[in-house]
Order: structure tokens, then sequence, then C-alpha cells
């Protein structure tokens, strides 16, 4: 059932200081309740929230715990924006985290994204969008190899780039009070609105490839 987002509430951060380390069998099933309705149920509700400002923000997915104690110690979502580009979403004892990533690419991908970043237009514009979501405080990082593809010189404008085979633009968000509130509503948004540029790029030129 769909709810208002209203945040966090303090009793989430204790469910989730009770699942760490390695937390076994019983401890998973005493708290599965719990977790269930102060962490992930509000999660949902903020994506719903955030869907609302935004048609293409309306796919998106709230992972459930799987069997590794990490699933159950952070809460992560995905918004897709295109085939292997999304705005995933975290929450755990370390606050929020969000991250705009075109990664796990399918054959011929990367190939695209090479063509793309190599090219002219395309590639300056990349360039120049990297930089600003780094300016804004993102980290960027992915799978990148240790030199150029083959088939590019090694003192390609844009060698730094060519080398990714995945490219990720993270931050943390914050373990604020607001957490705990609606205005968490306004900080995804901002965010996502930091990310929209790279990560429309990245949908127009690998997110159709296959």
């Amino acid at each position: 059932m769909r709810g208002q987002f209203t945040g966090w509430p303090e009793q989430a951060l204790d469910v989730l200081w009770q699942l760490q380390g390695e937390p076994g069998a019983a401890t998973r099933e005493r708290c599965r309740a719990d977790r269930e309705r102060l962490v992930r149920q509000p999660m949902i509700d903020l994506l719903n929230e955030v869907a609302d400002s935004d048609p293409r923000y309306e796919d998106f997915s709230v992972w459930h715990y799987r069997t590794g104690s990490w699933w159950w110690q952070n809460q992560s979502a995905v918004i897709r924006l295109g085939r292997k580009v999304e705005i995933g979403l975290r929450f755990s004892l370390d606050g929020l985290h969000i991250q705009g990533a075109w990664w796990y690419p399918d054959p011929g991908q990367v190939d695209a994204y090479r063509r793309a970043a190599a090219s002219e237009g395309s590639g300056r514009e990349l360039s120049a969008l990297v930089e600003e979501v780094r300016r804004k405080g993102y980290d960027v990082s992915g799978d990148v190899m240790k030199r150029p593809p083959r088939g590019f010189p090694s003192d390609h404008a844009r060698a730094e780039l060519l080398r990714h085979r995945s490219l990720i633009a993270a931050r943390s968000l914050g373990c604020e009070e607001w957490l705990h509130t609606p205005e968490a509503v306004g900080h995804v948004r901002s965010a996502a609105a930091d990310l929209d540029a790279l990560l429309s790029w990245l949908a127009r030129h690998v997110g159709r490839a296959a």
C-alpha cells in the first residue's frame, strides 16, 4: 500500500544497529517485521513521491534483504532511466547515499560509449558533464582500464574517459535530521537534478545499445 513519505523514523537506525556485524538467522527474523516497516517501507514511499515529480522516475525497484548481511544493513533502491543507466539510493547507518550509474553493461554498450566519448561533439559534452558533477561534490569512478582501449591513441584528448567500461557519479547526502522528515524528498530530487544531464547523455548514447 502506498503511503505518504514522512521520513525514516529514529527507530529505523535502532533496527540497523541490531543488524550490524554478521547477524544470525534468529536476529534477522526478530528484526524482519520492524525492518520492513521502518526501513524498507519509507524508501518505497520516498520513491513514489520522487516519481510524482518526473514520469521518468516511475520505473523503480526497492530491494528485499536477500541472504548476505550487507543487504540487511543497507536498504538499496534503483530508478531506471535507460538500459543499465540508473539512479541508485542507499539508506544505512551512514545516512543516505546517491549515485548515477551506467554499469554492468550489455554487449555493445561499451563500444557505443567509446564511440560517443571519442566523437568530438558528444565527447566534449561528456567531458564537461563529468567535470560539472565533480564540481558539485560527486566522486566519479567505474570499471576503468589501465590504458585507453585498442584503436584509440594514448594521448587522446579524452583518454581518461575512454578507459571507462562503466561510469558512476556518487556522493553521500549525509545523516542529518532531515532524513527523519519529509524534507528528504527535496534532497533526493535536488541530487537527481545534479545527475540529470550526465544520465541523460548516457541514456541517449549508451542506454539504447544492445
